[in-house]
Parts: structure tokens; sequence; C-alpha cells
């Protein structure tokens, strides 16, 4: 199948056919992978696939503590 590109805004870009985004379930972002002459398109249908088990590892490292504090030194919680 050849596929123009085309112009858009000072990028190009290509458009997929409904047929590629039906038969491979390709919904809002992809991701491109650079290889040797060429690259490759895969879709990304569950971007947060992996996370639960990446977060038990880090905690599991001792490396889940927090950058910013829940409740800063001057900050009170009466209202």
């Amino acid at each position: 199948m050849i596929i123009k590109v085309i112009k858009i805004g000072n990028s190009k870009g290509i458009i997929l056919p409904k047929v590629i985004l039906s038969k491979y379930d390709i919904k809002n972002q992809l991701v491109i992978t650079l290889g040797e002459g060429g690259f490759t398109l895969k879709p990304i249908n569950k971007p947060r696939a992996g996370w639960a088990e990446a977060s038990k590892k880090i905690s599991k490292l001792g490396e889940d503590e927090l950058l910013i504090p829940d409740v800063f030194e001057n900050e009170t919680l009466d209202e």
C-alpha cells in the first residue's frame, strides 16, 4: 500500500486509512521505532500497561519517596 506524505502546517504527516485503523485497533497514539533504513509504527492501546508491576518494583527498592511533601511546614489543614 502506498500512502502519500502531506503537508500539515510546518510539518508533514500521513493519513492512515480507516481499514488500517480498525484492523490494528489504533486509537490516539502510536510508538515509532527507528531502525536501519526505516521505521515501524505500533499502536498504544494500553498506555499504562505495566505500571502496577513497575510501582511494586520501585517500592521494593525503596525508591518511592515523595519528591514534594503532602503538607508543607507553613501549611495548616484547618479551613
